[in-house]
């Protein structure tokens, strides 16, 4: 009795575990890469045939003619998209506002020249640790010490911001932004680097 109830439940294991486990996941992949073949792998920015990195995901820039990225909480490394997780801080843990306090200070002793308040995406993480973009008044905020770093008008700098601004998806989701690679890319082809 129980070997020929066994034998259904196996088989029909075995074929569930191929249709949902193999072929739909390959049946949507060839779909995905097939529409959208940029996206689905990975967003990638190419250059010379090399990938430099991915619009999806940040990447650490620490030199002052350079626009920072929002801070990364990930494991072992900042971007890393092996240990992508949200912090866990709330606004009132001595860990977070010791870290936004380092932060602050970090930015105030790059451009000490820079008076305005520092958008608060420059000092927290996202929730992921991974995100690409800052707000434009992060950018702004920044101009200053490009324009100074680079030895060009800050207008140029403003200048580039606004053309490299992605507006509001579907006009109302999200905040207008930039995405900090791309925008760093456009710094050295504005200097002849690339």
């Amino acid at each position: 009795m129980l070997r020929s109830a066994l034998r259904p439940a196996l088989s029909l294991l075995v074929l569930l575990s191929l249709l949902t486990g193999l072929m739909y996941p390959l049946l949507v992949a060839g779909i995905g890469a097939a529409i959208f073949p940029a996206r689905a792998a990975g967003s990638l920015i190419v250059e010379a045939g090399k990938p430099i990195g991915s619009r999806l995901i940040g990447q650490e820039f620490t030199q002052p003619q350079y626009f920072w990225g929002r801070p990364s909480a990930t494991a072992e490394r900042p971007y890393n998209p092996l240990a992508s997780s949200g912090t866990n801080q709330g606004p009132l843990n001595p860990a977070l506002l010791a870290a936004v306090k380092a932060r602050l200070a970090a930015l105030r002793a790059a451009d000490p020249d820079n008076v305005a308040p520092v958008p608060v995406d420059l000092v927290t993480a996202s929730a992921s640790g991974l995100d690409p973009h800052i707000s434009i008044a992060a950018a702004n905020y920044q101009a200053g010490r490009i324009a100074k770093a680079r030895a060009v008008e800050r207008d140029r700098i403003e200048a580039l911001i606004r053309r490299h601004a992605q507006t509001r998806w579907l006009g109302f989701l999200g905040e207008p932004r930039v995405n900090v690679l791309e925008l760093n890319l456009a710094l050295d082809a504005m200097a002849g680097r690339r």
